[in-house]
């Protein structure tokens, strides 16, 4: 519910429970101010005791409380009471003043709420009947004229009710719908907002097992690879009498444990993308590219085309990871003696290119991912889908191998 529903709610709700008092007042200072001074004392006394009947039933019906939003606005017995008792003093006192229309109007306000439904309709009639006879002149009506003119004016009040009950009842429905839909609202914002967390958290468990295939990749292409060099060459030693051969496999054997220690720690320094902590995704490419490039003696070259901009973390992480990935199978696969790669921005999409003028291999004859089996291609394609993007591989023997991906340019959250 606004604001402004809630302060119309409140002023009807003040109308409803002062309304009364200020009808029955209006209508004894007019009938005092109009009364004939040669009035019967017992006329007199019978007014002024229905008058006190009427003040005590409005203080009982405020002070029970049947009436307080917390009890609801449906009809009761109490309020079915209340409504028939109070149209019985203002026919009474109408029929004494017909000044006191004014309170017996009040019937109008609440039958909605007092009566039951199959007794609403008769409500207003009853209520409708004593002001009709006010408007007259006042009961008992003498004439024929007088019956005609009540006639009238009673069709003219019961009209006018029933087309006023039926614009509340149409507004009570259209509020009530609003109700449901503003509920059904809040229903959907807070299922999209549990949605919402169970994607981040399934996005975060992928996140989480893409980085396990990433380090196991990692460890068998280089660290296991590593070790089973080192103990083959120690074998060697082991069964040589030659000291000169044997001195020359433990030379082997030795590189390649310095070789798998630098692997080792290279593979626990991309656990997170340092290199985008102080720099822009361009700028940490172009590091990266140079640093490969001194590392492998092979020559690299890096290619900015577009405006860049701030890309979201999790994006400009993801390509970058994807770069290092593609770079570290050039290193190991392809004896490339050239590579190139190129960051795209392009309007909604920001594309990387990997070009090595290597062996190349052929993309129909990549045996399926094992648990033992390559991880480069699959955990660089893993990655681009998870940001719904796509990795494109081109490649023949002996004519190098392309690599593309393809992700939207999501800015940076300010």
């Amino acid at each position: 519910m606004t604001v402004e529903d809630s302060q119309i709610e409140r002023r009807w709700e003040q109308l409803h429970t002062w309304g009364p008092y200020g009808f029955l007042g209006i209508s004894i200072v007019l009938g005092v101010v109009s009364a004939d001074p040669h009035t019967a004392q017992a006329k007199w006394v019978t007014a002024w005791s229905l008058v006190g009947a009427a003040v005590v039933l409005q203080l009982w019906w405020h002070a029970t409380g049947f009436r307080r939003p917390d009890r609801g606005r449906t009809p009761s017995p109490a309020g079915t009471a209340y409504y028939v008792v109070r149209w019985a003093l203002a026919f009474v006192l109408t029929w004494l003043s017909p000044f006191f229309a004014f309170y017996a109007a009040t019937g109008y306000m609440d039958a909605d709420e007092l009566l039951p439904r199959r007794w609403r309709r008769l409500g207003l009639l009853a209520s409708a009947v004593t002001v009709a006879g006010a408007q007259t002149g006042g009961m008992p009506l003498r004439n024929v004229l007088q019956w005609l003119l009540f006639a009238v004016l009673l069709a003219a009040n019961s009209a006018l009710q029933v087309g006023i009950a039926h614009l509340n009842e149409q507004e009570k429905q259209r509020t009530r719908e609003r109700t449901e839909t503003i509920a059904a609202l809040r229903q959907a914002l807070d299922e999209n907002a549990a949605l919402h967390a169970q994607l981040l958290l399934q996005a975060r468990e992928a996140g989480v097992a893409d980085e396990r295939r990433r380090l196991a990749a990692e460890i068998h292409d280089t660290i296991a690879q590593g070790l089973a060099g080192i103990i083959a060459q120690l074998q060697v030693v082991t069964n040589t009498p030659d000291p000169q051969v044997a001195e020359e496999h433990v030379g082997r054997a030795l590189a390649l444990a310095r070789h798998s220690l630098g692997e080792a720690r290279r593979s626990v320094h991309n656990l997170a993308p340092v290199a985008l902590e102080h720099d822009g995704l361009p700028e940490a490419l172009q590091k990266t590219v140079a640093e490969w490039g001194e590392r492998t003696a092979i020559r690299a070259e890096f290619t900015l085309t577009g405006t860049a901009e701030q890309l979201h973390e999790e994006v400009a992480a993801t390509l970058l990871r994807i770069v290092q990935e593609a770079l570290s199978n050039a290193a190991r696969h392809a004896h490339a003696t050239r590579v190139g790669v190129t960051l795209s921005y392009l309007g909604e999409e920001v594309i990387v290119d990997i070009r090595d003028d290597g062996t190349g291999f052929d993309l129909l004859a990549v045996p399926a991912r094992t648990f033992a089996g390559g991880f480069g291609l699959d955990g660089m394609r893993a990655r681009a889908e998870r940001i719904a993007g796509s990795l494109t591989v081109e490649s023949e023997p002996g004519l190098g191998t392309a690599l593309s991906a393809r992700v939207p340019l999501v800015r940076h959250d300010n």
